[in-house]
């Protein structure tokens, strides 16, 4: 009874920290915004630039880590579109990038799991999980809609075929419970990134920060409103200063993007942190294998494929409701890492997640102004087609899964070198479209020149890899493994090296055994003992974790015959 009371005390505590890890994650975008914002709005100002695909992609992707809001650099681009200053077939590659973008979050809130080897394996792996879907689609869809406009003509027949009226705003039920504490520490005027990047040099001088907030709704001269996108505050009219920390300061806006940012992180790790070990106390024992049996079994034969079906249903249901696709697959991120919810329930989730965020843009979009109206609906459907095609690519069918032996090949590398996770961070959505979006400002031959070569190096180690995994006798000798290239092209240990002896002055000292094994880019030893197996394919499972505790089903002393050449075999007891 008293175990009863002390866990029934925890519940009320959970949604305390959750609220504040919901608020956290708003304030961090707050920061993002502040620091970057004005960067954000200078990359969308060149048109000419938008009009190649690459770059259009590479921006989107750009613009959403700057701001770190999906919604804000889907905002911009209905006003250029709206505007006439750019055309809906050269915004759907931004549209694109910024669906890509906005899974950076949840990859962020990842991190904050590192202390644990086995949660943060998988917990990045459970976030990587939206970016492998979102590339992968990319380098699909993105080349049809360059030959063909599939997603514009389908957007554009249904913009003309329906009657349009503005209509009301769609409610915003997660901002009715998180705007109260939020809009105490910062308030925006995301007009300014708008105009910027409109080409208005005035809101340049503007601060991002709100002093005045007018309550009545004043028109000027333009496409929108001054509530949206005003010069400056009317005194004449309804008009009193915003109540918040930063109100009156005399600080930049990187000063207060970086104090914020700093805060919002404190507090989010924090929160992050007390969630997993307050789930982890819930989680326990017979409740734990109850929940986990919930979730992840599925119905009953010959109803078993739509499991997954069903939890695309309710993912796309609870984003609806919070509003938000970032605080749903952040939230279900530490989820992943404690084990509650597997890689491959996880999956659906996230899909249903990414369509459940296209509804949200849709219901915005019908709230929009006349002469934004057509543009705001077109750019919602094309948003909407891309998620649709994307899943129809990667999921009815289960070889065709990719991103979840994508994500968990990530989320292992990251497990045995933990600063991967920083790189993979870095290098996927920092460095890698900084330079593409580099190349592209060049032209489309230098481009051409430099990726082209790029691409193809990347497409016959892809195959290689393929065919030393499954038939390398069709491979001349020198290529059935990497042994021949010199360690630092086929391994990270090196490079571990470096980073631990960097680290070393630090204080930190490595885990005994970590990086001790050679990692080639194919190979894969198997151990011959059962008990090891064993454990493998549990982690792989997310059963060994202390959530959940499982039987080994394998008999010991079991001899297992090895033949050459028929590793298919190797589990076959005699």
């Amino acid at each position: 009874m008293q175990q009863l009371l002390v866990n029934t005390s925890k519940i009320p505590l959970l949604f305390i920290l959750l609220f504040f890890f919901v608020c956290s994650l708003d304030t961090l975008s707050s920061a993002f915004q502040l620091a970057g914002g004005k960067v954000a709005g200078d990359i969308f100002r060149d048109n000419a630039v938008l009009s190649n695909p690459v770059a259009g992609l590479v921006v989107g992707i750009l613009v959403t880590v700057l701001v770190q809001s999906s919604s804000t650099s889907t905002s911009i681009v209905v006003s250029l579109v709206a505007s006439g200053l750019l055309e809906v077939r050269s915004a759907v590659p931004v549209i694109m990038g910024s669906n890509i973008g906005t899974s950076v979050t949840n990859t962020i809130v990842a991190m904050m799991q590192a202390a644990e080897r086995g949660a943060f394996q998988r917990a990045f792996a459970g976030a990587t999980i939206h970016d492998c879907f979102n590339w992968l689609s990319v380098l699909v869809l993105l080349p049809l809609e360059v030959a063909s406009g599939l997603m514009t003509r389908l957007s554009y027949l249904l913009v003309t075929g329906l009657r349009l009226q503005p209509g009301e705003e769609a409610p915003e039920l997660l901002k009715v419970v998180t705007e109260p504490v939020t809009k105490l520490i910062i308030q925006l005027d995301k007009c300014v990134i708008t105009g910027i990047a409109m080409g208005n040099e005035d809101m340049r001088n503007r601060s991002l920060v709100k002093e005045w907030c007018q309550t009545d709704l004043v028109m000027f001269t333009g496409n929108v409103s001054a509530e949206e996108c005003g010069r400056g505050p009317d005194l004449s009219q309804s008009s009193l200063k915003c109540r918040h920390l930063f109100v009156s300061t005399e600080l930049s806006d990187l000063s207060v993007g970086l104090i914020l940012l700093a805060g919002s992180l404190a507090v989010l790790c924090t929160c992050l942190l007390l969630l997993v070990k307050l789930l982890n106390s819930l989680l326990k024992g017979q409740v734990a294998k109850v929940i986990h049996k919930v979730i992840n079994t599925d119905l009953p034969h010959p109803f078993g494929w739509l499991s997954g079906y069903m939890a695309m249903f309710v993912g796309a249901g609870v984003t609806f409701v919070v509003q938000s696709s970032s605080v749903f697959t952040s939230a279900m991120t530490p989820l992943v890492g404690i084990g509650v919810i597997s890689l491959e329930r996880a999956y659906p989730l996230t899909l249903g997640s990414n369509i459940g965020t296209t509804a949200t843009a849709l219901l915005a979009a019908l709230a929009s102004p006349g002469n934004k109206l057509a543009a705001a609906i077109q750019i919602a459907l094309c948003h909407l087609f891309f998620n649709v095609f994307g899943i129809l690519l990667w999921y009815p069918l289960p070889f065709m899964r990719l991103p979840i032996r994508m994500s968990r090949v990530l989320g292992e590398r990251t497990a045995k070198y933990r600063w991967f996770a920083v790189l993979y961070l870095l290098l996927c959505f920092l460095l890698l479209p900084s330079l593409v979006l580099g190349l592209s400002l060049a032209g489309w031959r230098v481009m051409a020149g430099v990726g082209a070569p790029f691409l193809g190096v990347t497409v016959f180690i892809a195959m290689v890899n393929v065919m030393q995994a499954h038939s390398p006798s069709h491979l001349p000798a020198k290529l059935q493994t990497w042994d021949f290239l010199p360690q630092w092209m086929r391994s990270l240990k090196p490079l571990d090296r470096l980073i631990t002896k960097a680290t070393d002055c630090c204080g930190a000292t490595p885990e005994v055994g970590q990086g001790e094994d050679e990692e080639h880019i194919s190979t894969r030893t198997t151990s011959g003992s059962p008990k090891k197996e064993s454990t493998q394919r549990k982690a792989e499972l997310a059963y060994d974790n202390p959530v959940l505790d499982y039987l080994d089903e394998i008999r010991p002393g079991v001899r297992v015959l090895k033949l050459k050449g028929l590793e298919r075999c190797n589990s076959t007891p005699l």
